[in-house]
């Protein structure tokens, strides 16, 4: 990557980070997650309201943490207004993907997303840009399982 362009994506996340999007609470939601980042502290609360039952309304995020963490959870906010639930489990799986380092081409309706392709230099900090994207998936998955109360996440992979 030029060094141009690790500058622009530089800003992009400093940008997210001092201006983060979704903070404006919620009247109602009906997916709530929680997510935390044993390694280094961060954590994320996440509330969607769906107009219906399959679109995104509105999207509530309130992270704590490194600037990589709360940048990620701000682009993932400001992403998923206005997107179908199955389009959103998609893109959360794409990000994943590609913060895991596939070598996969970023669909140009992800916005700011592609900037986190940086954060792959860094595999410390991979946990911190995925603590969005897992705690989105967690709660979706409670979602649809018919549980709407709050589901928990944290950046550490599953067993087996």
């Amino acid at each position: 990557m030029s060094d141009s362009l690790d500058q622009m994506y530089r800003e992009v996340i400093l940008d997210h980070y001092r201006s983060p999007r979704g903070h404006k609470p919620l009247d109602r939601s009906d997916v709530t997650s929680e997510g935390q980042n044993p390694s280094c502290g961060d954590e994320i609360e996440m509330k969607l309201k769906l107009n219906g039952h399959d679109e995104i309304e509105d999207v509530y995020c309130d992270c704590k943490g490194c600037a990589i963490s709360v940048a990620s959870a701000s682009m993932m906010a400001e992403l998923l207004k206005g997107r179908k639930l199955e389009d959103v489990e998609k893109i959360a799986q794409t990000v994943r993907r590609l913060l895991k380092g596939e070598d996969i081409e970023v669909p140009e309706d992800l916005g700011d997303v592609d900037a986190l392709k940086g954060v792959r230099k860094f595999p410390v900090r991979i946990k911190c840009a995925l603590l969005a994207w897992v705690t989105l998936l967690e709660g979706l998955k409670n979602y649809h399982n018919g549980n709407n109360g709050k589901a928990v996440a944290t950046t550490e992979e599953p067993e087996g």
